[in-house]
């Protein structure tokens, strides 16, 4: 479903051009639970933003499916973005006085998609918070603020959830809470989950482990063999 050959994305700091992505070359498979691994500065979360269309490839090319989006323009970026991908944070990005079912919502308000109130409970029921949809996120702990997040995320019906570091903010045991959430939503229900973290513990929840260095992919572990091709940058 993913396919990135050959992506190099350039930033320029004054008179220094940074190579944040060296040639990356990646597929992932619906369904695949993928965690990209590295440490900052290691090209990950550019990865992440350039797989989501929160940023443009200097080089190279991004395939959805067999639409080509490496050159798409801005307003077409912005309406795949928002109907192909949800994101959770490390922040909860939650606005202070919305109720629960307010903030999962939300992206169903921009959409202008009917039954907006039933589609935002489901998607709270989802994330097993059915009994808090009517509170703030000052009556919410921690894991319940980043469930409802994770829930206005899937009430889009996303072909990719992308989540950057979900558990930074939690408690150990509210984030392995997280993970297992995260792992039933790819076993029962075949969504396509690509994770970004540092943390050695988060990544053994997926299937496969994508380990970045330098801007470029350095290993590919649990991937199909099909997948594998083309999959460590040169």
């Amino acid at each position: 479903m993913i396919h990135l050959r050959d992506v190099a994305r350039v930033y320029s700091a004054g008179e220094t051009a940074v190579h944040a992505l060296a040639g990356v070359s990646l597929d992932i498979d619906r369904g695949e639970f993928v965690a990209i691994m590295g440490q900052s500065g290691s090209g990950k979360s550019t990865l992440m933003n350039i797989i989501g269309l929160l940023d443009r490839p200097t080089a190279g090319e991004y395939r959805l499916g067999e639409r080509d989006v490496s050159r798409l323009p801005e307003d077409a970026r912005a309406r795949l973005r928002g109907r192909g991908f949800g994101f959770v944070f490390q922040s909860y990005n939650l606005l202070p006085r919305m109720t629960a079912l307010e903030q999962v919502e939300l992206p169903l308000i921009y959409q202008g998609a009917p039954d907006r109130r039933r589609r935002a409970a489901e998607a709270l029921v989802r994330v097993g918070l059915a009994d808090r949809i009517r509170h703030v996120p000052t009556e919410l702990s921690g894991g319940e603020q980043q469930r409802v997040a994770l829930a206005r995320s899937l009430v889009v019906n996303p072909l990719v959830l992308l989540a950057d570091e979900p558990t930074g903010a939690l408690d150990t045991a509210t984030g392995e809470e997280l993970m297992r959430l995260l792992t039933a939503l790819v076993d029962e229900q075949g969504l396509t989950v690509v994770l970004v973290t540092h943390e050695a513990e988060v990544a053994t929840h997926a299937r496969r482990t994508v380990r970045m260095r330098d801007g470029r992919i350095i290993e590919d572990t649990g991937a199909r063999a099909g997948a594998r091709a083309g999959g460590t940058a040169s």
